[in-house]
C-alpha cells in the first residue's frame, strides 16, 4: 500500500452550510441532553436521593424542595436556548474565518492518501477509428482476342491481351500502369 502526502489548503468555508450543520448538529445535541437527564433523574428519584437530599438539609436547619417538573422545564429551555446559541456563534466562526482566511490565506492541511493498486494500470493501445475506404475492384481477366483472319482495319493496334498499346496521342504505353491514390493513404 502506497503511501502519498498531499497537502490542501482550506481557504473558505460557507457559513449557510456550517449554520445548517451546527443547527442539525446541536438540535440533536440538545434532545440527548435533555433526554439523559430526565433519565438520570427518573433514576435518581426511584432510588430516593431527592428525599434524602432534602432530609441532609433538613438537619442542617435550610429549607429546600425539589421540584421534579420545574427542573425539567428548566432544563428544557436552557437546552434550546443553548442549541441556539452555539449555532449562532459556529456560524460566526464560519464568516471570522472566512475573513481571517483572506488576510493570510488559509490553513495548511497535509493528508496522507494510500493508494491500494501498487500495479501500473495497462492502458489500452489506441485504435485508430474506422474510416471508410472504397476498395477497387479486381480487374476481370482479359480474354485474348480470337486471332485475326484478315488484314488489321483502321483501328490502333492491339496487343492481343486486350489492352491498347498507344493512348489517343500515338505514343507507346505499354509500360504505364495507372496510379490512383485512395483517401486513407
Amino acid at each position: 500500500m502506497a503511501v502519498r502526502r498531499v497537502r490542501r489548503i482550506v481557504r473558505k468555508i460557507d457559513p449557510w452550510t456550517v449554520l445548517k450543520a451546527s443547527l442539525i448538529f446541536n438540535a440533536i445535541s440538545a434532545l440527548v441532553f435533555v433526554l439523559g437527564t430526565w433519565v438520570v433523574w427518573s433514576m435518581s428519584q426511584q432510588r430516593g436521593i431527592p428525599d434524602s437530599i432534602v432530609d441532609l438539609f433538613d438537619k442542617v436547619t435550610l429549607s429546600i424542595t425539589i421540584d421534579g417538573e420545574l427542573y425539567f422545564r428548566i432544563i428544557v429551555l436552557s437546552a434550546i436556548i443553548g442549541a441556539i446559541v452555539l449555532t449562532g456563534l459556529m456560524t460566526l466562526g464560519a464568516v471570522l474565518y472566512n475573513l481571517i482566511s483572506d488576510l493570510v490565506g488559509g490553513v495548511e492541511i497535509t493528508v496522507l492518501e494510500e493508494t491500494y493498486n501498487t500495479l501500473p494500470v495497462a492502458v489500452p493501445a489506441r485504435v485508430p477509428p474506422a474510416t471508410h475506404r472504397p476498395v477497387e475492384p479486381h480487374p476481370r481477366p482479359v480474354e485474348p482476342d480470337p486471332p485475326d483472319s484478315g488484314p488489321p482495319d483502321s483501328g490502333p493496334p492491339d496487343s492481343g491481351n486486350g489492352r491498347n498499346l498507344t493512348d489517343g496521342g500515338g505514343e507507346e504505353a505499354a509500360d504505364e500502369i495507372p496510379i490512383t491514390a485512395s483517401a486513407g493513404t
